[in-house]
C-alpha cells in the first residue's frame, strides 16, 4: 500500500506532535488571557473607569473562543495515548493516569463551573461574585498548567518511583517526589511565564494595530500600555528563569544540552557559545559555524574555563535528533531577546511620552503579536524533541512505546487530523483575528453595582453608551 513503507513509529510522533502543537497555542493563551480579565476587572471595580469594564467585554470574547478551542483540541490527545502510544500507557498509566485525573478534578471541575458565570453573569450577579468566578477561572487554568507540567516533568525527571512485576511504573510510597521531581518547579515558572508573554504580546499588538488607526481610542491606549509593561518587565525575569531551567536541565539531562548547544565535542578547558552553524550529526561537528569562545561554558558553568563533556561522550543511540533541537533553541531564544527588546524600546518612548506615538513601535508589536505562539512551539520542540529517544527519559524507550499498529492506519488518522484541524481551527483562528480587528468600545459604562457618579459618569452619559455595550456583549 501507499504507506507501509514509512516508519509507524515516526507516523505515531508525528501524529501526537501535530495535535499538540495545535493544541499548546491556545492553553498558553487562555492562561495569560484569564489572568489579564482578572486584571482588568478588578481595575474596573478598584476605580471605576469604564474603559476597563470595555477591555474586559473585548477580551471575554476572544477568551471564551480561545478555551473552547483549548478544550476541543485537548481531547484527540488523550485518545492518543490508548490507540498509538498503548505500551507506554500500560507502563506509565499507574503514575501519569492519577496526575492527569487530579487536573481534571482539581481544576477543569474549577473552570467549567465557573466559566458560565464569568461569561454570561455580568449583568445577573453581584459584582463580587462575578469577579470572584473570574478569579476562580484563572486559578483553574494555572492549576491546569501546574498539572500537566508535573505529568511532563515526570517524564523529562522521573522520580519516586518503583517497577512492579508487570514493568509498570507505581508510585514507590509517597507522591510528593513525583509531582515536585527535580525539573517540576523550572518548568512551570518558565511555561507559566511564556505564557503571561504570549498573551501580552497578542494584546499588544491588537492595541498597536487599533493605534495606527486611531491614536485616541482609549482602550486601545490602555491595552497597549498594560501589554507593553508585561513585556518590558517579564522578559528579563523569562530570561534569567530560562537561565535557571537550563542549568536543571544540564544536571539531569546532559544530552539534550549539548544537542541544544551543538557540542558535538569535548571541551576540556571551556566550551564556546556556537551561535548559527549546521549541526552534522554524521561527522559529529557544526558546519560553518559562528561561535564565541568560552561564553557558552561562562552560561552553563558561570565560569569560562569549565569543562563541558560533548555529543560523543555518550553513545550515539541516546542522542537525540541535533538539527531539530539545535534551531528549535535558538528560535526560542532569539525570540526571547526580540521580546525584551520591544519591552525596552516601549520604556524609552514611556520615557519620552510618546508610547501612543511612535507609529514604528507599534508596526513593531504587531510584527512581534504571534512571537509568543512560535516562543511557545519551539519551546515545545526543544523539551520533547530533546528528551528523545525515550519517552520516560533513561527508562523507557520511544519505539518501545508505541502500540502494535500498521503504518497506513496511523496514517490514514494523520491525514484526517491534519484536514479536520485546518478546516475547523483555521475557521475559529480566522474568527479569533475577526474578532480582534474589531476596535474596542470608546465610551465608558459603569461595573454592576458601582455609582455612576462614583465613576465618574453622568446619568445622561450613562444611558447614552451604557445601551450599546450591553447589546454587543
Amino acid at each position: 500500500m501507499l504507506f507501509d513503507q514509512f516508519d509507524p513509529v515516526i507516523l505515531a510522533r508525528a501524529q501526537f506532535a501535530f495535535t499538540v502543537s495545535f493544541h499548546f497555542i491556545f492553553p498558553a493563551f487562555s492562561i495569560g488571557l484569564a489572568s489579564f480579565l482578572m486584571m482588568l476587572e478588578a481595575l474596573w471595580l478598584k476605580t471605576g473607569q469604564g474603559v476597563y469594564a470595555n477591555l474586559y467585554r473585548y477580551w471575554l470574547k476572544i477568551f471564551a473562543v480561545v478555551f473552547g478551542m483549548g478544550v476541543v483540541s485537548g481531547v484527540v490527545m488523550s485518545y492518543q495515548f490508548g490507540t498509538n502510544w498503548s505500551v507506554f500507557s500500560h507502563k506509565a498509566g499507574p503514575i501519569i493516569g492519577p496526575l492527569m485525573a487530579y487536573e481534571v478534578l482539581t481544576a477543569f471541575f474549577l473552570e467549567a463551573g465557573f466559566l458560565g458565570v464569568m461569561l454570561f453573569g455580568m449583568n445577573k450577579v453581584g459584582k463580587r461574585l462575578h469577579f470572584f468566578a473570574t478569579c476562580m477561572v484563572a486559578l483553574g487554568t494555572l492549576i491546569s498548567a501546574t498539572w500537566i507540567i508535573s505529568v511532563n516533568s515526570w517524564m523529562q525527571t522521573p522520580a519516586g518511583f518503583a517497577i512492579n512485576e508487570k514493568g509498570q511504573f507505581v508510585p514507590a510510597g509517597s507522591w510528593l517526589p513525583i509531582i515536585f521531581n527535580p525539573s517540576f518547579p523550572y518548568r512551570l515558572v518558565h511555561t507559566v511565564i511564556a505564557a503571561f508573554l504570549t498573551t501580552a504580546f497578542a494584546v499588544g499588538a491588537v492595541g498597536a494595530w487599533h493605534l495606527l488607526k486611531d491614536r485616541g481610542n482609549l482602550g486601545a491606549r490602555k491595552m497597549f500600555s498594560m501589554a507593553m509593561w508585561m513585556a518590558a518587565l517579564v522578559s528579563p525575569i523569562q530570561i534569567f528563569a530560562g537561565d535557571a531551567h537550563g542549568l536543571n536541565t544540564l544536571e539531569h539531562q546532559p544530552i539534550k544540552v549539548l544537542a541544544m548547544e551543538g557540542d558535538y565535542q569535548p571541551s576540556p578547558a571551556g566550551a564556546p557559545l556556537i551561535l548559527f552553524g549546521l549541526p552534522n550529526s554524521a561527522e559529529a561537528r557544526v558546519d560553518y559555524e559562528v561561535a564565541i569562545p568560552h561564553l557558552g561554558s561562562l552560561i552553563l558553568k558561570h565560569d569560562p574555563y569549565a569543562p563541558l563533556p560533548g555529543l560523543t561522550d555518550y553513545p550515539r543511540d541516546q542522542w537525540p535528533p541535533v538539527p531539530i533541537v539545535f534551531w528549535s533553541f535558538r528560535i526560542m531564544v532569539g525570540i526571547g531577546f526580540a521580546m525584551l527588546g520591544i519591552g525596552l524600546w516601549s520604556l524609552l518612548a514611556r520615557y519620552r511620552r510618546k508610547l501612543y506615538d511612535w507609529s514604528w513601535l507599534h508596526r513593531a508589536a504587531i510584527l512581534m503579536g504571534p512571537s509568543g505562539f512560535v516562543a511557545v512551539i519551539a519551546g515545545w520542540v526543544t523539551t520533547e524533541v530533546g528528551r528523545q529517544p525515550y519517552t520516560v527519559y533513561g527508562l523507557l524507550r520511544t519505539v518501545d512505546s508505541v502500540s502494535p499498529l500498521a503504518a497506513p492506519a496511523v496514517a490514514a488518522s494523520l491525514l484526517a487530523f491534519v484536514v479536520v484541524y485546518f478546516v475547523a481551527f483555521g475557521a475559529g483562528i480566522y474568527y479569533l483575528l475577526h474578532l480582534m480587528a474589531k476596535p474596542p468600545g470608546a465610551g465608558e459604562t459603569a461595573p454592576p453595582n458601582v455609582p455612576q457618579r462614583a465613576a465618574g459618569i453622568t446619568p445622561a452619559s450613562s444611558v447614552a453608551v451604557e445601551t450599546p455595550a450591553r447589546a454587543r456583549g
